[in-house]
């Protein structure tokens, strides 16, 4: 028998709100992004109801983001993005850029197409290889759900991240046709809760296409029924956003009337 969901952010925009803020990465990846962009997102970070948990930028801006911030808000930046190559050294480049821009985490691209052609010995030698080029940073390993489509393939993927040391398992690029999913969430907490190393440290973070409250809300419901309460803290949790922020203000201010989750899509 499936265990319900939890319902409190289900029926609680408010406090969905809240914590989707708290937890959330601001993120702003376009191709053309320039320094004026970046501080434009620096400044919503630090929004009337509080701080969000980090921004999320290309490895080039990455230093700009962190003149730009408080201490208190982490700056993140994209490895191996989006295209998810098998390319070494060049992984490797993206990730030395970011730490010598003084940013804390790194979102990196899982070799998913490699990993959809059998050559898995591939994906660990990049990953090991990342995750051997930013200690003491956070890593967060995008799978690339929509592409590797398969219960099978994102459960290995899972694997092989959680072996190379990730502290974060990711769902999407948002560059895709099919970003987050539900069903693709479970999945990967699935996969930590599994894992007695990754159960009570590896985070998940959703990422692509989740633009309201009660989006935000049906995530941060799975993720308590997977891994418990504990795990909705910025430490555990993240959403990768570049719009939810709008809705999360409009919810907060009570210039909008929340929507309300599809109760069918779990």
């Amino acid at each position: 028998m499936t265990t319900p969901l939890p319902t409190q952010w289900l029926n609680n925009p408010q406090a969905s709100a809240h914590l989707a803020l708290a937890c959330l990465d601001l993120t702003s990846l376009n191709d053309a992004d320039t320094e004026a962009d970046i501080a434009s997102l620096c400044r919503r970070a630090q929004s009337p109801f509080g701080p969000v948990a980090a921004v999320c930028v290309w490895p080039r801006l990455a230093a700009f983001a962190r003149a730009q911030l408080p201490a208190t808000i982490a700056v993140a930046a994209v490895a191996n993005f989006p295209h998810g190559g098998a390319d070494i050294d060049a992984a490797v480049l993206d990730v030395e850029q970011i730490v010598q821009a003084g940013a804390q985490e790194v979102d990196v691209v899982l070799p998913y197409r490699s990993l959809m052609a059998g050559d898995e010995r591939a994906v660990v030698e990049l990953l090991v290889a990342v995750r051997r080029a930013c200690p003491g940073l956070l890593l967060k390993v995008i799978l690339e759900t929509g592409e590797l489509k398969t219960p099978e393939l994102i459960k290995r993927a899972c694997q092989l991240s959680l072996d190379a040391g990730a502290d974060f398992l990711k769902t999407s690029t948002g560059k895709t046709p099919v970003s987050a999913t539900l069903e693709a969430a479970r999945l990967l907490l699935g996969a930590i809760a599994a894992s007695p190393a990754a159960r009570n440290r590896v985070g998940f973070k959703a990422s692509g296409g989740i633009r309201t409250v009660a989006e935000a809300a049906a995530y941060l419901a799975l993720t308590q029924e997977l891994l418990g309460a504990p795990a909705l803290t910025p430490q555990r949790f993240r959403i990768g956003a570049s719009s939810l922020l709008h809705d999360i203000e409009a919810v907060l201010s009570g210039a909008s009337e929340p929507s309300t989750a599809p109760r069918g899509a779990y």
